[in-house]
């Protein structure tokens, strides 16, 4: 069974020999564009090309390769807001396990079906992942089955502090890190060895504003960083947490909407909301100082139609999409007249609609809305004013 205290460093050690040759030692990658950005040296642990898509293998794999017979036997059992519980399958499919998965009701389908996808009996139970693990410990009660903590256990903190130990090889001895903080267990694992090995490196929690409660602040509904939406941090991972991080921030879904598409655009990287929180914080201005910083890109299982849906909003927000609407003549040749200044202005049309029926509008009139491709938002100001030049009174839709 797991004791209640924190990993050492030896036990850290011996996670990363467990996880040799299944956990990938995921890249430090050095982003001029970042770099530009925030007027510092910034670098990217890219966790999110991590087997499973996230750092959650560490944990899994670790815990589950310590269990004993009996407990093997009985099968495992996890709560998950999805990363957790694809690395608990996965795990346990290796070493020939069953496994119970419990995940919020609005868990990402793309989480959903990748835990399927190792072998899990998945069920769907509440709406948070504190609902999620109510339920999973229910099953335990009832069935005797074992239960994987998604960061409340030495040896799931252990497993996350290979992370660290990656870290204090890939990192010059001064600067910051930026850590995504849910439930805690990769900051506790990452920020206990860091402490030993690199003491004057800063560390840095970063949550998000709809579920800070290392922050103080109560849970108040949808966030896209639904990986570290937990009400409370662990009873093991907190006073590690809050002895040992420098500081812990707290970032809103806006800007972590546009961390995500400026490290697709920029980066190449594919990162779910919590992955790009502590990018997100650098956007920000939350972090302060003006030396190195690297960002935990802790995981990259970004829902399609969420991802979908953040980089229309992003890259709306950037300049680089606009949609008005506007009233033409319902005549022939009205509409390719308003076409033809738009292409002259070099905005290119991606939708086109016509609103005539449920609106007050005079009779030969039409309401046309415009979906147009930008460069940037000095180029969006140059086109509506080139139509408010030509007499057209358009309206801005955000």
């Amino acid at each position: 069974m797991a004791t209640t205290a924190a990993p050492t460093l030896a036990e850290i050690h011996e996670a990363a020999r467990r996880l040799d040759g299944i956990a990938r030692a995921t890249p430090v990658y050095p982003s001029d564009a970042l770099t530009r950005r925030c007027g510092r040296d910034v670098h990217l642990k890219a966790e999110s090309l991590q087997r499973t898509g996230a750092f959650k293998i560490r944990g899994a794999v670790n815990t589950i390769a310590t269990l004993s017979p009996g407990e093997r036997a009985a099968g495992v059992v996890a709560a998950s807001a999805g990363n957790h519980g694809q690395a608990v399958a996965w795990a346990a499919r290796e070493a020939a396990i069953a496994a119970m998965i419990f995940m919020p009701e609005d868990a990402p389908m793309a989480k959903v079906d990748a835990t399927k996808g190792h072998g899990a009996i998945v069920e769907l139970a509440g709406e948070m992942f504190d609902d999620a693990l109510a339920a999973a410990l229910a099953y335990v009660e009832r069935t005797g089955a074992t239960f994987v903590h998604a960061f409340d256990d030495p040896r799931v903190i252990a497993g996350q502090g290979t992370v660290g130990l990656e870290l204090a090889e890939q990192l010059p001895e001064e600067g910051t890190v930026v850590i995504p903080v849910g439930g805690g267990g990769l900051a506790a694992g990452i920020a206990l060895v860091l402490s030993e090995l690199r003491p004057r490196l800063r560390l840095v929690g970063v949550q998000a504003a709809a579920c800070a409660p290392l922050a103080g602040r109560e849970p108040r509904g949808f966030t896209i960083a639904d990986g570290i939406a937990v009400k409370h941090p662990g009873e093991l991972t907190a006073p590690i947490l809050e002895r040992l991080l420098d500081d812990v921030v707290v970032v809103d879904d806006e800007r972590i909407s546009e961390a995500i598409v400026l490290l697709l655009e920029r980066a190449k990287l594919v990162v779910e909301g919590a992955g790009a929180a502590p990018v997100a914080a650098l956007l920000d201005g939350s972090i302060p100082g003006d030396g190195p910083v690297c960002a935990v890109l802790a995981g990259g299982n970004i829902d399609p139609t969420l991802l979908i849906s953040v980089m229309r909003h992003g890259l709306t927000a950037a300049g680089r999409y606009l949609v008005v609407r506007t009233r033409i003549s319902d005549r022939p040749g009205s509409l390719l007249k308003l076409l033809e200044l738009v292409a002259r202005e070099r905005g290119n049309v991606l939708a086109v609609e016509h609103h005539r029926e449920g609106m007050e509008l005079p009779l030969g009139e039409t309401e046309v809305g415009l979906t147009l491709g930008t460069r940037d938002e000095e180029h969006c100001a140059a086109l509506l004013a080139a139509l408010d030049t030509h007499g057209y009174e358009v309206e801005r839709l955000s």
